[in-house]
């Protein structure tokens, strides 16, 4: 029988992590004090040593949260607000701190109480069924909650509502029953969003040395390219993972970004950092088939994205100068994995070339904004009215990278290493005509995603590319 059915003379006792909202406070003030005040990290083995509950306060009192971005579960909050229209008495029994439990009911406006967390009781399973009992009896409250902590008080409660259940509360409805609201599958295509294959294709970069050495029909040399491309993107998953925690709150504020798995809640933390711990048990099982020199460059990388992920990615230029070096280093772990040499032609344009793009991308971030000049983007460095430097600067890197291809033909070295070196003179307009034109459509806002990306999806520069790699290739033989 529905509960609806009964009246209204039973409260209705609610949880918050995974049942109210498709993800987890403690996880998300952390990710938010991480962003906000990196060297607490070295303070929470002193908070939890007092206590989860000294732990939850703690980080709570030190994060500014805003209860409208979460990612509410809309069938059960309806259903909430249903309930109280007909005079039920809400509850939001949580594990929460208190100063985080009460912006949600107050943001809410269906709660009539609120049992939360204080620094001393961690509201949770059993503390959380005596708080219930006491106040209302044994049997004398409904509750909704969704995991193995809400076992004990779907024991005490009348009726339970099961909502997104983990294994533990799926297995007490099969077995006692109760009502259940199902969260939506997780699907293939939800993990390939979470992984970001689509950006597998940047680490193709690695191969870069080996067609420039003319090597790309050598078994031993494509071998541990191949291996290096693999180690790569599983590390780069890894750390696009990281990066979708600390930007939840960004995330959920942008037109699209608010899609991602965790930021609308189809995958829970906890998933993610499973898949991180395999993503990187991946990435360093290969490093240990390839020369030690790339294990320097894997670490090289896996210290810089972090760092950007946590730090420099909000500093003025310096993110994407950092962007551009990322880019290089996967140049250099090709020639790392491979033991070919390393070019300062192929750096020196590699450096140009990769921040021109990078600065493609900020453009297309300012565009994209309606502040106010004088206010700076969410979780940047820049401002509306940078525009136009921006767009100075990335145009002017477009040109050196072409300038840097254009000295290298004419280098009197580089004939010794192709048969057919005037094949290889268009390479520098080809260069120029892919930057010139992403920047132009940039500036009629048309492009609207990442520029390595959008060149990839791109039939235009996917020709002139594709033809620029033909004349690499038959100018070599």
């Amino acid at each position: 029988m529905d509960v609806r059915s009964e009246g209204v003379a039973v409260p209705l006792a609610v949880d918050l992590d995974g049942t109210l909202i498709a993800t987890d406070l403690l996880w998300e003030s952390l990710f938010l004090l991480i962003r906000r005040s990196p060297h607490c990290l070295f303070l929470l083995p002193f908070w939890l040593w007092k206590g989860r509950a000294r732990l939850k306060c703690e980080i709570a009192a030190r994060v500014d949260f805003d209860p409208s971005a979460l990612p509410y579960r809309e069938r059960l909050l309806a259903r909430l607000r249903e309930e109280r229209a007909a005079g039920r008495r809400i509850i939001l029994a949580t594990a929460a701190p208190r100063k985080l439990a009460e912006q949600i009911a107050a943001y809410l406006g269906v709660f009539d109480g609120v049992i939360c967390t204080d620094p001393h009781l961690n509201m949770a399973s059993n503390a959380k069924k005596q708080a219930l009992t006491e106040q209302f009896g044994d049997g004398g409250f409904d509750y909704a909650g969704n995991s193995r902590a809400d076992v004990p008080v779907f024991d005490a409660a009348r009726r339970a509502i099961v909502v997104a259940p983990d294994r533990s509360a799926a297995r007490w409805h099969a077995a006692r029953g109760g009502e259940l609201i199902s969260a939506p599958a997780v699907t293939p295509k939800t993990v390939g969003k979470m992984l970001r294959m689509h950006q597998w294709v940047k680490n193709a970069l690695v191969f870069v040395p080996v067609v420039l050495a003319h090597e790309y029909l050598n078994p031993a040399i494509l071998w541990p390219a191949a291996l290096a491309f693999v180690a790569f993107s599983a590390m780069a998953s890894a750390i696009y993972i990281l990066n979708d925690f600390l930007d939840l709150p960004l995330d959920r504020k942008h037109l699209t970004k608010r899609n991602r798995p965790f930021a609308s809640g189809a995958l829970s933390i906890p998933f993610g950092f499973s898949a991180m711990a395999v993503l990187m048990a991946i990435s360093f099982g290969i490093m240990l088939f390839l020369p030690p020199v790339f294990a320097g460059a894997l670490a090289l990388y896996l210290v810089s994205t972090t760092a950007y992920s946590v730090v420099v990615k909000r500093m003025l230029l310096l993110d994407v100068l950092m962007l551009a070096g990322l880019y290089t280093v996967r140049i250099l772990a090709g020639c790392a994995a491979t033991g070919i040499s390393v070019s300062f032609w192929l750096l020196a344009f590699s450096i140009f070339f990769f921040l021109s793009l990078a600065l493609v991308k900020r453009y297309v971030e300012l565009r994209g904004t309606d502040l106010p000049e004088g206010e700076q983007i969410a979780g940047r460095g820049y401002r509306a009215e940078d525009q136009d430097i921006i767009a100075q600067a990335g145009m002017a890197a477009a040109f050196s990278s072409a300038l840097v291809l254009a000295l290298y033909l004419h280098n009197g070295d580089t004939y010794e290493y192709y048969e057919y070196p005037w094949l290889i003179w268009p390479l520098s307009p080809i260069v120029l005509y892919i930057t010139m034109r992403i920047w132009l459509l940039a500036r009629r806002d048309e492009v609207h995603d990442d520029p390595i990306v959008f060149i990839i999806r791109d039939w235009r520069s996917q020709l002139v590319g594709g033809f620029g790699a033909v004349l690499l290739i038959v100018a070599g033989l």
